[in-house]
């Protein structure tokens, strides 16, 4: 089969490898779809923190944003999985341990992440292999560029269930990606008043052009109240600021990672009573985000700009846009073209 393969910083080709086999307790899947995003260019880049780690090492698999078929089990008994549409939680827990015993398998201090850490090799490639406990079903109304948008958007429900925002209270969203956009779809459709904080006029027109009113970038930002602010943004300094708008008493959800780290006064968290919530993975928002797409109460097709063919992956993720595309912040690979 072809696959995309990440030889080292700034190098990635296609690859002729063998298609992968099930052992018992694992699928075969024909992938149908991958959305790319910020983790895996800075896995293309070499940025990513896993690489000095040593979590991840070239030569690396990417693609955790996918959904396909299932086409092969490793034991008869899962044989009713075959011919199923899935898409599948990146977060692979050891299943033994006390966190995954009691659902927090997504913090497991075994971990592996599919396609972004070494073991599991991800789904920018025809095949994909699996652990069938990671699946999930998706209705046939559920097509593809919804389902690759399943992980992204379990992320984001998650970091909206974690702000606890109320009808008509003022959700202030940071960043205007991918994450923070559906941040924004969700809080609205949940009947919060929606503030998005972006970058360039680029970002805030597309985000307009989502029916979001009230986008603005710093210097523009209104003196309101805020009941909840989700960081979904790349920048270090965009906590702090979160903290400072946010009202006493309410909360901070913290899912966007900075390529350095973040400068807070605790003294401002304390004598404002704020809870500060950090978001790690989709795990325990995608079967809820699968729901809500099937049922058309949310409709992120609109973030995707362009669905390109494998072999231009490594193009997408060395920042090479085309000018045909659309606006949206997101791009997908159908591995099969």
């Amino acid at each position: 089969m072809r696959a995309l393969v990440i030889t080292g910083p700034y190098e990635a080709e296609i690859q002729h490898l063998p298609r992968p086999r099930a052992d018992p307790g694992q699928a075969v899947i024909d992938v149908e779809r991958v959305g790319l995003c910020g983790t895996d260019v800075e896995l293309y880049t070499g940025d990513m923190s896993y690489l000095d780690s040593g979590r991840a090492e070239y030569p690396l698999r990417i693609g955790h944003e996918w959904c396909g078929v299932v086409v092969a089990v490793g034991d008869p008994q899962d044989e009713g999985w075959v011919g199923r549409r899935v898409a599948g939680d990146t977060m692979l827990g050891c299943g033994r341990c006390e966190r995954c015993r009691n659902g927090r398998h997504h913090v497991c201090s075994d971990l592996e992440e599919l396609g972004i850490t070494s073991g599991w090799p991800g789904a920018l490639a025809e095949q994909l292999l699996v652990p069938i406990s990671s699946l999930h079903v998706l209705p046939d109304n559920v097509d593809p560029t919804l389902g690759a948008l399943v992980e992204p958007g379990g992320n984001a429900l998650r970091a909206l269930r974690a702000a606890d925002v109320r009808p008509a209270e003022r959700l202030l969203v940071l960043g205007a990606g991918t994450i923070g956009l559906l941040v924004g779809l969700f809080g609205r459709r949940a009947g919060a008043e929606v503030h998005l904080l972006g970058r360039s006029e680029k970002s805030l027109a597309f985000a307009r052009s989502l029916g979001f009113a009230n986008v603005r970038n710093q210097a523009t930002l209104p003196d309101l109240p805020f009941h909840a602010v989700v960081d979904a943004s790349d920048s270090p300094l965009l906590p702090a600021l979160a903290i400072d708008l946010v009202q006493p008493g309410r909360r901070v959800v913290c899912i966007g990672l900075a390529g350095e780290p973040s400068l807070v006064d605790a003294r401002t968290i304390s004598l404002k009573d704020i809870t500060v919530v950090g978001i790690l993975g989709a795990s325990a928002g995608l079967a809820e985000t699968i729901r809500l797409y099937a049922s058309s109460d949310v409709d992120p097709k609109p973030l995707v700009a362009a669905t390109v063919p494998l072999d231009a992956a490594a193009d997408v993720l060395a920042g090479r846009r085309q000018l045909e595309w659309g606006d949206g912040p997101k791009i997908h690979v159908d591995p099969r073209r």
